[in-house]
């Protein structure tokens, strides 16, 4: 498959299969993001991969909408920054994120973006706090989001040119 051919049927899938997924594949899903570029190359981004059932359960639970599906998920990686090392971990590990997205849909792998940054349960807890519990993860590092992997329960659709917005490009001299 060619680029355009990924980024158009590249979905989010929140329903995955109960089947595992084999350790090399979840290899190429990390070496993906750790080739992703970084700023000034400083690789501030750390990584933590979770499979064990009873965490992705808890993690299902680190917000109020937008996380269920890694209960479901045959691994999840969260995605963490080093705010004191980079001022640009945010898109550091975003580029991460994404770049393990277009790696696992090359391999047939489904996965979906959980943000965890900036959100809160209902009773004004940061979801990050809570996945910091969950995984125990030293103050250092700050929590941006969570991806889940996992085989695609169903296809889904890709996307047609009708939803591009190009309304949103602004050209200026050309």
């Amino acid at each position: 498959m060619n680029f355009s051919q990924l980024i158009t049927t590249r979905r989010s899938h929140r329903v995955f299969t109960s089947t595992e997924i084999h350790p090399d594949v979840v290899q190429q899903i990390l070496r993906a993001a750790l080739l992703s570029p970084t700023s000034r190359n400083q690789r501030a981004w750390h990584f933590i991969v979770v499979d064990g059932k009873s965490d992705l359960e808890k993690l299902a639970d680190a917000k109020e909408q937008g996380s269920s599906m890694l209960a479901h998920a045959a691994f999840a990686v969260v995605v963490l920054g080093d705010a004191a090392h980079n001022d640009c971990w945010v898109e550091d590990g975003s580029i991460a994120a994404i770049t393990m997205q277009y790696q696992a849909h090359d391999l047939g792998i489904a996965s979906c973006w959980v943000q965890i940054r900036g959100r809160r349960l209902s009773d004004a807890t940061l979801s990050s706090d809570v996945v910091r519990g969950i995984l125990d993860i030293p103050e250092a590092y700050d929590v941006l989001c969570i991806v889940a992997f996992g085989h695609p329960a169903q296809p889904l659709p890709p996307h047609d040119d009708d939803s591009i917005l190009w309304e949103r490009v602004h050209l200026d001299h050309f």
